[in-house]
């Protein structure tokens, strides 16, 4: 599938050419489809970033690659998969699920009665998302998969847990004595936690249709950055002590309404070119009328000491302006502002996950020359310019190897999957039984003004009188 071929073997591969897995590691694919190893090296090369010098190192790793065919309710196809990990000796074994959820029930009860490992040696379950449709289905999968492994065997990966600056969060916050004092209600006017795509639905539409942004996006990925800003400050950097941190901030979060909510579906460009002339319901993949939103926008309020009265605005869509992932922290008014009206704008930490990965301060400075005017601009850290020549690496490859090492610090437990449902469910509900016509925006805009206005009316203030200018890469200025 696109996953495997995408993301899980070009990550293997990058963990296998840089020394990081184990030694005697070997990779055993199965499906249904008759395939070979050769078969998987022509799909899977053209994404393994394949230097000069490493074709030999590309050899050695498909050498340690076998594939067997089966289907996943015979208990005698597993059989064949689990003779052929014992034919390796004794082993841990990991199983990563890039499945799709119709069939997690029938895998998982072969790979427990017929392939876990024997005596000491662990087995580990990495499962993919969507992690169920709403809080019913999580909460079935949720108890399927704890009747068949404990908590600890399984690893529920969000890729944006994987992320540099999605990492980054814990030290800035709890690293950085200045950011102490504000980080409260006292502080900060509003949070805004944004996902953009400058792209539509690419004819997979049919696909997307059935989960719609907010469970394709909002209700995992972005809920986890949410946590990560609004938490309290852990015990120790242990997995289980962040988690029940993030957890605590989720049972503070009253389900979405709908008021607080704009929906947007795309339409054409008129004059475009390309994907830009086509709107969501142009694609032949999705069902005639939809009204599945590929844009929304809801506000959440965390209900404690810390944030009380403190909106924290999601919002994400398809087929906008730019790419984009970022975390806004804008800060309140200056009290007691002695400069002319209007000139002073609010402060803002920015948090750039993608693309460009920057943390950048958006402060008051005095004009240079002659004046006394202030003007914005920003103290900056962007990876480009002060880490040289450094690559980062990519989410997947830093949380496959984290489940090698047996660290759950960026993965989802289930308490946690039970609360991010419980916030959406009724609003998706909601959406799916009164089917509230969204509201249409053009191709490659900023989405709907209707955003605009609600996060204007939750106090977070855009001028649109600052821009960010990406620094150049150090030694090229």
């Amino acid at each position: 599938g696109d996953l495997a071929k995408k993301k899980i073997y070009p990550t293997l591969w990058w963990l296998f050419r840089d020394g990081l897995l184990p030694p005697k590691t070997y990779f055993i694919g199965y499906s249904r489809s008759k395939l070979t190893v050769d078969d998987i090296k022509k799909k899977a090369l053209p994404f393994m970033k394949v230097k000069n010098g490493e074709e030999q190192k590309v050899e050695q790793f498909f050498k340690i690659n076998e594939y067997i065919a089966g289907s996943y309710d015979s208990p005698g196809d597993f059989s064949k998969l689990n003779k052929a990990i014992e034919q390796k000796g004794s082993c841990n074994r990991l199983f990563y699920l890039a499945l799709p959820p119709t069939v997690y029930e029938s895998v998982t009860l072969n790979l427990k009665a017929t392939c876990m490992s024997k005596s000491d040696k662990w087995t580990r379950v990495i499962v993919e998302k969507p992690f169920g449709k709403d809080l019913e289905s999580s909460n079935r999968l949720s108890n399927h998969l704890s009747a068949l492994f404990k908590e600890e065997e399984l690893y529920r990966i969000d890729h944006y847990l994987g992320k540099e600056m999605v990492q980054n969060l814990m030290v800035l916050r709890f690293a950085n004595r200045i950011f102490s004092p504000v980080w409260n209600r006292d502080g900060i006017a509003s949070v805004v936690i944004s996902f953009k795509e400058p792209f539509g639905t690419q004819g997979r539409g049919g696909y997307f249709d059935e989960f719609g942004i907010i469970r394709d996006v909002m209700q995992n990925h972005l809920m986890q950055i949410l946590t990560l800003v609004a938490m309290e400050k852990p015990p120790t950097t242990n997995a289980e002590d962040i988690r029940n941190e993030k957890v605590k901030v989720l049972k503070s979060i009253q389900p979405v309404d709908i008021k607080d909510t704009v929906l947007g579906q795309y339409v054409g460009k008129p004059g475009g070119k390309g994907d830009e002339a086509q709107g969501y319901l142009d694609d032949p993949t999705v069902p005639k009328g939809s009204v599945t939103p590929t844009f929304a926008t809801a506000v959440l309020h965390v209900k404690n000491e810390r944030w009380d009265g403190v909106p924290f605005i999601l919002r994400c869509g398809k087929a906008l302006n730019e790419r984009k992932a970022e975390v806004r922290i804008q800060f309140k008014d200056v009290a007691g502002d002695i400069f002319p009206d209007g000139e002073v704008k609010r402060n803002e930490l920015v948090i750039r996950v993608q693309p460009d990965e920057a943390v950048y301060l958006k402060m008051m400075a005095k004009s240079p020359g002659m004046s006394f005017n202030c003007e914005e601009t920003e103290l900056d850290l962007s990876y480009s310019s002060r880490y040289k020549d450094l690559k980062l690496p990519d989410a997947y490859e830093r949380l496959i190897l984290d489940v090698f090492s047996g660290i759950q610090i960026n993965f989802v437990r289930s308490d946690e999957l039970y609360e991010a449902w419980r916030i959406f469910t009724p609003l998706l509900n909601k959406i799916e039984t009164e089917k509230p016509k969204p509201i249409t925006y053009v191709y490659g805009s900023r989405g709907p003004k209707e955003s605009d206005k609600l996060c204007h009316d939750r106090d977070f203030i855009y001028t649109g009188t600052y821009k960010w200018n990406k620094p150049e890469p150090a030694g090229k200025l």
